[in-house]
């Protein structure tokens, strides 16, 4: 007992997950688990240290969506899992998400690479878990300060494909770096609901519902690269066309012009954040500001 009390890291109990009433106890109890309590999903820890046979019956009894996590940013290892589970936490794309909105240095090409990689090779994407912080590593606002790129990496977290993931306190901009300064008791920020970005992340997640509601196909749709260079991607998902950029607090001053959105000439279109208005010009184009160096969130209202 003092070996246990004076170590900071104790071996967790280990069982053998092949033997047959070690699965079937399992199963039983998740059933019961998710029958008595109404849960409508499961996220499952450290999936990849457990054969694989054992997650499809699990996965059966539960009756409900799962999603795993399989700690590994390499595409072609994370993906198969999605033969075993409903979804995996999308820790492929969380590496160069990181990469490309943390400095204004960050490589967007790398991003949309491996966005193109995922899409191609899991087996639904809409079905994988997309994140940004979680608590097993640095929060995102340890690596920068800069608000204008926490924002940007957020709202790109919500609007691209899968099932988004807010850890708490990420609401808070808390910024604490490796496990255990990464879980900040939230009731230190006094729950405040007029933090940037709090405000931010019920406004995106406001038009994602609303999205939803008129289509509900959005959540089956696959999101497409409408514009990409090194600093910032365009993407559209649905009737959502969406513009982010890792040019931080120090925007440039210069527009972008966006010609590949899939809108309609003289289309006019709301962006959400800003309640400003804009119509896809005669060429079919869009031309977009970036000196705000906020993320862009626009929304199809009409054609004119």
């Amino acid at each position: 007992m003092q070996a246990l009390i004076r170590r900071s890291v104790v071996s967790l109990v280990d069982v053998d997950t092949t033997e047959g009433s070690v699965i079937e106890s399992y199963n039983s109890w998740i059933k019961s688990l998710a029958s008595t309590y109404g849960i409508d999903g499961l996220r499952i820890d450290t999936v990849k240290h457990v054969q694989k046979s054992f997650w499809p019956p699990f996965q059966s009894a539960a009756g409900v969506y799962c999603v795993g996590e399989v700690f590994s940013g390499d595409v072609g290892y994370v993906c198969p899992y999605q033969e075993q589970l409903d979804g995996v936490l999308n820790y492929p794309l969380y590496y160069p998400m990181i990469r490309a909105f943390q400095d204004s240095n960050g490589n967007i090409t790398d991003l949309v690479s491996v966005l193109r990689s995922v899409n191609t090779t899991c087996r639904d994407p809409t079905l994988l878990g997309t994140f940004s912080e979680n608590h097993d590593n640095p929060r995102f606002p340890s690596l920068t300060g800069d608000m204008n790129l926490a924002m940007n990496i957020i709202a790109f977290t919500i609007l691209a494909d899968g099932i988004p993931i807010i850890y708490q306190g990420q609401e808070q901009h808390f910024s604490g770096g490796n496990d255990p300064e990464n879980r900040e008791a939230l009731w230190t920020s006094a729950y405040s609901t007029k933090a940037p970005l709090y405000t931010l992340i019920a406004s995106v997640n406001q038009i994602r519902n609303q999205e939803i509601y008129k289509s509900p196909a959005y959540l089956t749709s696959r999101a497409s690269v409408a514009y990409s260079d090194d600093h910032n991607i365009a993407i559209r998902k649905g009737q959502i066309l969406t513009v982010f950029t890792n040019s931080g607090s120090n925007p440039p001053s210069d527009n972008l012009t966006l010609s590949d959105t899939g809108f309609a000439p003289h289309e006019q279109m709301v962006e959400i954040l800003t309640c400003s208005n804009s119509t896809i010009n005669a060429n079919g184009n869009l031309d977009v500001s970036l000196n705000s160096g906020r993320p862009q969130v626009r929304q199809y209202i009409s054609s004119k």
